[in-house]
């Protein structure tokens, strides 16, 4: 029976702490956008044939010089 009076208190104190834990998430944003991070992984940043296209069109043309 004396456990308990150390159990109670203890088993308070945890569940304060939590409410406290969970408070402190929500003020912070940590449950703002839940779909939005696992949405943004099942679509590129950008087209890598489009990425191909652009690098190509950055590099000068080479122009045939006749050869002496």
């Amino acid at each position: 029976m004396s456990a308990i009076y150390i159990l109670i208190p203890i088993a308070v104190a945890l569940v304060g702490f939590a409410i406290w834990l969970f408070v402190w998430a929500v003020d912070n944003g940590q449950y703002d956008d839940l779909d939005g991070p696992a949405h943004s992984i099942l679509f590129d940043d950008e087209d890598p044939q489009h990425k191909a296209g652009i690098a190509e069109a950055d590099q000068p043309e080479q122009q045939d010089q006749p050869r002496a």
